[in-house]
């Protein structure tokens, strides 16, 4: 193991990197101080960043709070698919494009502060960041495109991917995968943590955002309530791949993020297929609220064998600007990752291929996918 990988396994904020103080005692109060012996020297990384952080807080609310706060911004196009869909593909591809812009890793996981600290800060934690993602060979950088969901885990706590941080509160957090158990206060809180970062990004770039969050899919009525204009792009792939890779993925990240030691009787698989079939049902049920000429639906594979076809034709269906403008730089990006290779899997064993079939039969059908 590198020993980038093994600092931030040991002593990585994980997704609290960027959280105030003040933000940082409520959460451990909210879930009693959870975090597992085992666990303390993360915390106490959190804890020491948290300070600098209220203080940079506070200088990005004086230097530029009235500025984002009165800002109108675009509506955003929103890039949809469950976790390993091949949502970031998608989004290092559509955001080649300078016309737009898109929050990178740096201001998804300093999101109180980025206006501020970013040109200075995100050099310093590029050093120590391992080169490739820990589940894939995805270049890891702090200006890659990231997903805007990391932010609101800092800014309001109303997120599924909590979970990764409290494996032991990971009911609590799963609510608000789709927002539709929580009160009207929590929506409230989450619609304004979420426009106030959208409002930031729009103040430092002036440009239209592309956003990718996968919970996103599951939310699609709260983000018409918000932006009755957004364009939205969904991305699908073989429910059985998707299943291996999030397996994997989950597995890869955990060490990252958590400060707590996962249940015993934990069942990994069990979870990744009730929150899939989750995210699905909402999702089909609230699809059709999407306005006509706002909506395309792009297949994974396909995307994989002709990337600038794919694009083009997003751009026709939903009517984004001339596309024959940013082709060739799309095409130098696709020749600089023609050797990249994606994780491979073993079969599946008879008996979860079946669960899986049964559980996700919809996504099987929709997509025209085997499922036997």
């Amino acid at each position: 193991m590198a020993w980038r990988e093994m600092l931030l396994r040991s002593f990585g904020p994980g997704l609290l990197g960027g959280i105030t103080f003040g933000k940082w005692v409520q959460l451990l109060i909210e879930n009693r101080f959870p975090v597992s012996p085992s666990y303390w020297p993360r915390a106490l990384t959190i804890s020491l960043q948290s300070v600098p952080n209220s203080l940079l807080h506070w200088a990005d609310e004086i230097r530029f709070g009235r500025q984002f706060r009165d800002l109108t911004v675009p509506p955003p196009l929103f890039l949809l698919g469950h976790w390993r869909h091949g949502t970031t593909h998608l989004h290092n591809l559509m955001t080649i494009d300078q016309r737009f812009a898109f929050p990178n890793n740096y201001q998804c996981l300093y999101p109180n502060l980025f206006l501020t600290a970013e040109k200075l800060h995100s050099k310093a934690i590029d050093f120590f960041l391992p080169r490739q993602r820990p589940m894939d060979n995805v270049e890891w950088r702090m200006a890659s495109p990231q997903e805007d969901e990391f932010a609101l885990c800092v800014t309001s706590f109303k997120s599924p991917c909590m979970g990764w941080v409290f494996p032991r509160q990971r009911d609590h957090y799963d609510k608000y995968l789709t927002m539709r158990d929580v009160s009207e206060g929590e929506v409230k809180e989450w619609k304004d943590a979420l426009l106030l970062f959208i409002k930031k990004l729009a103040l430092l770039s002036g440009r239209p955002l592309i956003l990718k969050s996968p919970p996103h899919t599951a939310r699609i009525r709260l983000l018409l309530e918000m932006f009755p204009d957004a364009k939205f792009v969904h991305i699908h792939r073989n429910p059985y791949d998707v299943f291996h890779s999030t397996r994997k993925t989950l597995k890869a990240v955990a060490e990252f993020h958590r400060l707590q030691r996962a249940p015993v009787a934990e069942d990994l698989d069990d979870w990744i297929l009730r929150m899939y079939r989750k995210m699905y049902d909402a999702y089909f049920e609230e699809r059709s609220l999407i306005p006509a000429g706002q909506f395309c639906d792009v297949r994974f594979e396909q995307l994989e064998q002709d990337p600038l076809g794919q694009i083009r034709g997003i751009y026709e269906a939903l009517q984004l600007p001339d596309f024959n403008l940013v082709s060739g730089e799309l095409q130098s990006y696709v020749s600089s990752i023609a050797d990249y290779r994606r994780n491979s899997f073993p079969v599946l064993p008879e008996e979860r291929r079946k669960r899986i079939a049964k559980d996700w039969q919809r996504c099987f059908e929709e997509w025209g996918y085997p499922c036997h």
